[in-house]
């Protein structure tokens, strides 16, 4: 795991339709649900909030000084709105460091010195990524910041990677099963003709909408998916607006 993020917020008194105000003062509004204790209501510049959740993903602690009190973090769900794609709302969980926490880890490939591609892809071949995350099960001090997987041996087409590929460092446990497909070659032309036949709607895990829940919906010990905007399951929370008492 990289190295300590931390972050400054202020608690907060404005509920419900006031939320509105504070987005337009370049404010977003969020939350920490902290063991079965009273939700701590927070704010912060968007800047600075946004930075916090680009850099933890949904998987790096974040240490959070509110009203006078460190909590020690994890980011369970983000709300985005759809049309500026711009983050509206942020729900963090307390953790503890003797206790294992469930987190979604990026899943990245691993080539060979001096290479940027992999062998299927340096011969004109196409790699879809079809995990880009995997959920995990460990202590703060032991969650990665990625999984990695050699990217060398997708060579021909049919060639996969499976997550039973990954390289899982001591103290993770993976909630998913070993079979199940990371990466897969194609042939292009295959590829195109399968976009065809899906109406032009085939694409990859990773260029499909963001998805993420309401607070209301998180849970303790839940995480969503992949951390850019626009990256893979997190969409705007219809309840975002429409039941702001909630927030």
């Amino acid at each position: 795991m990289s190295d300590q993020i931390m972050l400054a917020v202020d608690t907060r008194d404005t509920l419900g339709k006031g939320v509105k105000r504070l987005r337009k003062d370049g404010i977003v509004p969020g939350v920490i649900h902290d063991h079965g204790k009273a939700s701590v209501h927070i704010q912060a510049e968007y800047q600075a909030l946004y930075k916090t959740y680009v850099t933890a993903g949904k998987h790096h602690p974040v240490e959070i000084t509110a009203g006078g009190k460190k909590y020690t973090t994890i980011v369970k769900n983000v709300t985005f709105d759809p049309k500026y794609n711009a983050l509206t709302h942020i729900v963090f969980g307390a953790i503890k460091a003797n206790e294992k926490v469930d987190a979604e880890i990026p899943v990245h490939p691993a080539y060979a010195e001096g290479n940027d591609a992999t062998p299927a892809e340096r011969a004109g071949l196409i790699v879809l990524a079809q995990t880009t995350t995997v959920s995990v099960k460990a202590l703060p001090k032991d969650l990665p910041d990625a999984l990695t997987y050699d990217a060398e041996k997708l060579v021909v087409v049919g060639d996969q990677v499976t997550v039973a590929d990954l390289k899982v460092p001591n103290g993770v446990e993976l909630d998913i099963e070993p079979e199940h497909v990371v990466a897969t070659v194609f042939e292009p032309s295959a590829l195109a003709a399968a976009n065809d036949d899906a109406g032009g709607e085939a694409e990859s895990d990773d260029e499909t909408e963001v998805q993420s829940d309401h607070e209301s919906n998180a849970q303790a010990g839940t995480q969503a998916d992949e951390i850019r905007p626009g990256g893979k399951e997190q969409k705007e929370s219809k309840d975002e607006g429409r039941n702001p008492e909630k927030q």
